[in-house]
């Protein structure tokens, strides 16, 4: 009996093929490729920070939900709070061309021009086919104070539908654990 191997492929010949046609710069050096890969589609530090603050004002939203919507578009909110229908995006200043921060890449222009281009093209789609179904839509740059990123939602989703206290351990809860209690 033959068993095959299946080898792991981690996207190298992929790549080799993507920078022999053409299609796709070779990166300036190892760490720029590190940096690329390590930039994330979801779960991003502002996006997390923004996550919480909601959950412990008593919001609850799925996050990263796929919205399936008429016409056959498809939407990817970064938090979505779907009975009340309001989707919330945290835009990136680079990948989104925020007109404050953003900036005209510098190498391999005839690539990420049209990339970044496309990403604004999509995004504004993405806005109108929501809009269209019924939905509100918050888009929120990075660099945005948390406080105002959170008012924004708030406005949007209207109150939350469980007011929530700050949680404060017991005393006999205290007793069980011999690690201190931390408030934050």
């Amino acid at each position: 009996m033959s068993r095959s191997i299946v080898s792991a492929d981690d996207g190298s010949d992929r790549r080799e093929k993507a920078w022999a046609s053409g299609t796709y710069p070779r990166p300036a050096n190892e760490g720029r490729s590190r940096n690329m890969k390590a930039n994330r589609r979801s779960d991003t530090k502002p996006e997390i920070a923004l996550r919480r603050a909601l959950h412990a004002l008593g919001y609850r939203y799925r996050k990263d939900f796929r919205l399936d919507l008429p016409g056959g578009t498809r939407v990817r909110p970064d938090i979505v709070f779907t009975a009340r229908k309001v989707a919330v995006f945290v835009d990136g200043c680079f990948w989104h061309v925020c007109p404050e921060h953003g900036r005209e890449p510098t190498s391999n222009e005839w690539y990420w021009t049209p990339k970044l281009r496309r990403n604004v093209e999509r995004d504004r789609a993405a806005d109108d086919a929501l809009k269209n179904a019924g939905w509100r839509v918050v888009r929120l740059w990075e660099h945005e104070p948390l406080p105002a990123a959170v008012q924004a939602v708030v406005v949007a989703a209207g109150p939350a539908s469980v007011e929530r206290e700050p949680q404060i351990a017991s005393e006999t809860d205290q007793d069980k654990s011999d690690e201190p209690i931390s408030l934050t």
